[in-house]
């Protein structure tokens, strides 16, 4: 669940998750009521990285980009294809879209996880 993921990558999650931007915790206000039945985690150690939302269950991790993500392209993408080697699916919300369209942000992640409930018998 971990993808063997270090001590220090679960002290730095920690921080985070006291520690969270607004745009991460409107999101977790909404994550943490179990769209269509999933369970979020925020702020989950993976590997030598931290999502900031992640369902094991659909092996979906959500993103949200800020404004360092411009600075940091090609961390972004390692991270991706590292985690996608380990069956997760990743999707990615700008702040500017939690902030402005927010509706379209939960309509989406709805989308994701009904088909991922259409596509796997649980």
């Amino acid at each position: 669940m971990h993808g063997e993921a270090k001590s220090d990558k679960f002290a730095f999650a920690q921080y985070l998750r006291k520690n969270a931007t607004p745009e991460e915790a409107k999101l977790w206000d909404y994550l943490k009521q179990r769209p269509q039945g999933y369970k979020f985690r925020r702020q989950h150690p993976f590997n030598d990285y931290v999502l900031d939302f992640y369902c094991h269950r659909a092996k979906l991790s959500i993103e949200i980009d800020g404004g360092i993500h411009i600075m940091q392209e090609q961390y972004d993408k390692d991270r991706t294809a590292v985690i996608s080697e380990y069956g997760i699916s990743e999707i990615r919300f700008t702040n500017t879209e939690i902030h402005q369209n927010f509706k379209k942000v939960e309509e989406r992640i709805v989308s994701i996880l009904n088909t991922i409930t259409k596509n796997h018998s649980f």
